[in-house]
């Protein structure tokens, strides 16, 4: 593995557990999913593993969830203008927010409520 990419794993792999960390402590992720997502990471699972998203996929899962812009930003960490921007593709997901979507892709949004 070159430097670079060392660097990047190295990163990714701090950055997922600081989130994993505040998600667990603002009781967003429950301890087992806390304790099995560290395992992931120590696994260090890259970041490229995970699909990304098209804008029509993000406001299909918002509107699966029965759940405003307004209301989607908030368990999302974002403001309602990102989240907008999301859905019409003129911005795409990425570190956490791309995480969160992502599991509600494959759990549904009540994995991350």
């Amino acid at each position: 593995m070159t430097k670079k990419k060392e660097q990047l794993s190295d990163r990714f792999t701090r950055e997922m557990t600081e989130t994993a960390d505040a998600m667990h402590k603002l009781g967003i992720m429950d301890a087992e999913s806390h304790k099995l997502t560290m395992r992931e990471l120590n696994r260090s699972m890259p970041a490229a593993t995970i699909a990304p998203l098209t804008g029509s996929e993000i406001r299909k899962l918002r509107e699966q969830s029965n759940m405003s812009q307004a209301v989607f930003a908030k368990f999302l960490h974002l403001t309602v203008d990102h989240v907008s921007k999301l859905e019409r593709g003129a911005k795409r997901p990425n570190g956490p927010a791309l995480v969160l979507l992502d599991t509600i892709r494959r759990k549904g949004i009540e994995a991350i409520l």
